[in-house]
Parts: C-alpha cells; structure tokens; sequence
C-alpha cells in the first residue's frame, strides 16, 4: 500500500479544524481508558489499521490489559468489560454503522443508563471524531509503523507522523 497525500500539506485550515475537534474531545471529561476503547472499536469496525495501531498502543500505555485489548472485538461475549463500557461500546458500534443500525432505541436506552446527557454528547462526539480520523486515515493510505520500524519513521504517511502516543499533534509542530 503507498501513501496517497498529505492532508497537512494540501488543507492545513482542515487539518487545523480536525485538531480542535481533537483538543474538544480530550477535554471532555470522559474516563481516558474509556476512550481508548471506544477509539479502537471504532478504528476495528471501519478496518483503520493505522488508527488501530495507534489507539492499541496508547491503551497499553495507559494500562490496559493486553487481554482486553485482544477481545474488544468480542465484547459481548466477554465478561471483561464494564456496563458503562458495554454501553459505550455498543453506542460507538451503532453511531459508526448509522446508514446500518440508525442507532436503536434500545441502544440508546442501554447508553441512559450509564451516561449523563451531557457525557451522551460527548461521547457521541468522540465516535464522530476517530471516525473522521478513520476516514482520513484510509481514505489518505496512512500507513502504520511496523516491526522494527519507528514511529518516526511513519512521517513519510499522507499524515505526516501527524499522530502520537498523546494523540494528535498540530501540524505545526511535525518535521515535513
């Protein structure tokens, strides 16, 4: 797979907007751990392996269990996961798959359960944002490090290296 563009580079003002977005979500108040899972459910269900490799690392980072992280994609099946996890998860699946589910009643009843209205809208936000940045990233071919390779080394993706393990960095700050 080779690399199609940089968007950095051909729409900064876009870019810049997608940062914000990003800086909102960090923001949010949502439980960081939460967030990585949500992040890589998301990032599972639209096939971005560059997001996946990502959001698996920063989760890591954080401390979450290899053994989680391995059966996200089966959450329903596992008894791994919180309420307010499966809740979230089950949102973040239906909200990506909106044109597919047109998010459910009982789906949402799962997510009022667990979540404030106001954290409803942040965490929708969130599931709005990583798959924007899904888009982006296969869209754009951004390829991820692999084996020996360094993070640095992904600079030469459409994204620039744009990413790193605290998120996303202004394009500002990157080496082109």
């Amino acid at each position: 797979m080779k690399p199609r563009l940089n968007a950095y580079q051909a729409a900064p003002g876009v870019m810049k907007a997608m940062m914000a977005l990003e800086d909102e979500v960090r923001r949010s108040g949502l439980d960081p751990s939460l967030v990585e899972l949500v992040k890589i459910r998301a990032s599972q269900v639209n096939g971005c392996a560059f997001c996946l490799h990502m959001h698996t690392r920063d989760a890591r980072g954080r401390g979450e269990s290899e053994q989680r992280l391995f059966l996200l994609d089966a959450w329903r099946d596992s008894p791994l996961y919180s309420e307010r996890e499966r809740a979230a998860l089950a949102w973040t699946e239906a909200v990506t798959l909106v044109s597919r589910t047109h998010v459910p009643d009982d789906i949402f009843a799962q997510a009022k359960a667990q979540f404030s209205d106001e954290e409803l809208v942040k965490l929708t936000l969130l599931v709005a944002a990583i798959n924007a940045w899904n888009r982006f990233a296969i869209a754009f071919r951004s390829i991820h490090p692999s084996g020996a390779t360094s993070i640095a080394a992904s600079r030469n993706t459409p994204l620039q290296g744009a990413f790193s393990s605290r998120g996303i960095v202004a394009a500002e700050t990157r080496p082109v």
